[in-house]
């Protein structure tokens, strides 16, 4: 599955700084601690991966002038009208009309908690050895226009950097935001020096951690 991604994964041209909100609350409106309520109830229903669910999300054409929680809210509504769980006529009345289709699963109260401290663990068994080890100098792929979902940030792409922590073998989140599903890989924690990342305008002294799936990687 392709699509174009209107996301910002790890900075996008033009943009400016970013400005941190000084005492930034956890919510800023009431609406927006229901988006979360509900993009986590539904999660556990086991309708949508995570990926899929984070694939939904930077499909939307409106994807950088929504705020978090819009952004959030707008892919659950697209999730849940592709796969039939709400109708034309229940998203325009704002409520139920048409009768439910059942879940998998129900996220109930009392098992929030326990559901959100277990959360959804992603390593699977290794069938193959690791092919990169730790001290290993590796580059990363360049992905000009992304086609589908990835989670390798722009600013690294092309750029060689160290390999510091192998992590096992981890659900690789470019398929699981499709129908191939998980194709596990393995996944590695790469450090790039700031100056590699952004020249001079780069600190010198700092350092970027990014983790990386096998398949993101080749040997420099």
């Amino acid at each position: 599955m392709t699509y174009t991604t209107y996301a910002d994964l790890g900075g996008r041209k033009g943009l400016g700084p970013v400005v941190p909100e000084t005492n930034e609350p956890w919510f800023h409106a009431e609406w927006e601690k229901r988006a979360l309520a509900l993009t986590l109830a539904m999660g556990a229903t086991g309708s949508w991966t995570i990926d899929q669910s984070r694939a939904a999300r930077e499909q939307q054409p409106d994807y950088l002038a929504m705020s978090y929680y819009e952004i959030w809210t707008g892919a659950m509504e697209r999730l849940l009208a592709e796969r039939g769980l709400v109708t034309a006529a229940d998203m325009a009345a704002g409520h139920a009309v048409d009768p439910p289709k059942p879940v998998a699963r129900v996220l109930t109260a009392d098992k929030v908690p326990a559901t959100l401290a277990r959360g959804g663990p992603t390593d699977r068994a290794a069938t193959t050895p690791a092919r990169f080890a730790v001290g290993d100098r590796v580059r990363t792929n360049t992905v000009p226009v992304p086609t589908g979902h990835t989670r390798l940030p722009r600013y690294v792409q092309g750029k060689v950097g160290t390999v510091t922590h192998l992590h096992g073998v981890h659900v690789f989140a470019d398929t699981n935001a499709t129908p191939v599903g998980e194709a596990p890989q393995w996944l590695y924690t790469v450090r790039f020096d700031g100056a590699d990342l952004f020249g001079t305008e780069g600190d010198p002294t700092s350092s970027v951690s990014v983790d990386a799936w096998d398949s993101y990687l080749s040997p420099a």
